[in-house]
């Protein structure tokens, strides 16, 4: 008798099963930051670990290699030390447009001619990769306005107080003081409380503490003069709005910027 073995079998495709996921990073969070870094935690922004250390959110995703529209995971190990910012895309366009140049243009250089190795016939060598176009210029915040109404409690001071305290009743509405973007909605950085903050463009933030109840999310889009909170006493003691605008991730005095009341 003759032994036949059974040829192989093919594997069996199911093509019922979900597609594979992409998982996003797995970070060890066993060991403590040294000095000059910072371990991401559940519900943090780079946005709002830059408000947390008086950064500019471009200079921290600089220095850590974090391109748009930069997300981070919890246990992700960053680096504080600050980059260097470029100048506003604003800015460098208009230079570009209005400076007049006092060098002699340059000639163009005209393409260069190889023979082919294979034929002998003569190959013009074009750079293929133009250079990239300049970026569009930042839109600019409009006219400001105040995120709420009420007495103005307590003044900006650039050591032991970044912004403006104002008074009100519980529940008493909080708008955006220019359109922009929500790019942080939570409790994660202590003594703000409910605390929203809002990109307007890539040199201005907003931020507003203490509210009652946030009404917008992250990644939302909002227009001057949006309900975005209510009026509250989150992480303090009285009914106020703690209000903040950083330039370029520096605080300012918010008086300089809003209208006069």
């Amino acid at each position: 008798m003759t032994a036949c073995g059974s040829p192989p079998r093919a594997p069996i495709e199911d093509r019922n099963s979900p597609a594979p996921r992409h998982n996003p990073p797995v970070y060890r969070s066993s060991e403590a930051p040294a000095p000059g870094s910072y371990r991401v935690r559940r519900g943090d922004t780079l946005y709002s670990i830059a408000w947390r250390n008086g950064l500019d959110f471009r200079a921290l995703a600089a220095a850590n290699g974090i391109a748009a529209p930069y997300t981070i995971y919890p246990g992700q190990l960053l680096q504080l030390k600050a980059a260097p910012v470029r100048t506003p895309a604003a800015s460098r366009s208009e230079s570009a447009r209005t400076v007049p140049s006092t060098s002699k243009p340059s000639a163009t250089k005209p393409p260069v001619t190889q023979p082919s190795p294979a034929s002998g016939k003569k190959v013009i060598a074009v750079d293929a990769s133009p250079p990239p176009p300049p970026a569009p210029p930042q839109k600019a915040v409009g006219a400001w306005r105040w995120p709420a109404s009420g007495p103005l409690v307590r003044r900006y001071s650039s050591t032991v107080h970044k912004g403006i305290d104002i008074g009100g009743n519980r529940g008493e509405e909080v708008v955006a003081v220019a359109e922009g973007v929500v790019v942080y909605a939570g409790t994660g950085i202590a003594g703000f409380g409910e605390l929203l903050i809002v990109k307007h463009n890539d040199t201005y933030l907003s931020a507003y503490g203490h509210n009652d109840r946030l009404l917008v999310r992250e990644g939302q889009s909002v227009k001057s003069g949006q309900k975005i909170a209510e009026k509250g006493s989150s992480g303090t003691d009285t009914v106020k709005l703690h209000f903040e605008i950083r330039r370029n991730g520096k605080p300012v005095d918010p008086l300089q910027l809003l209208p006069a009341r």
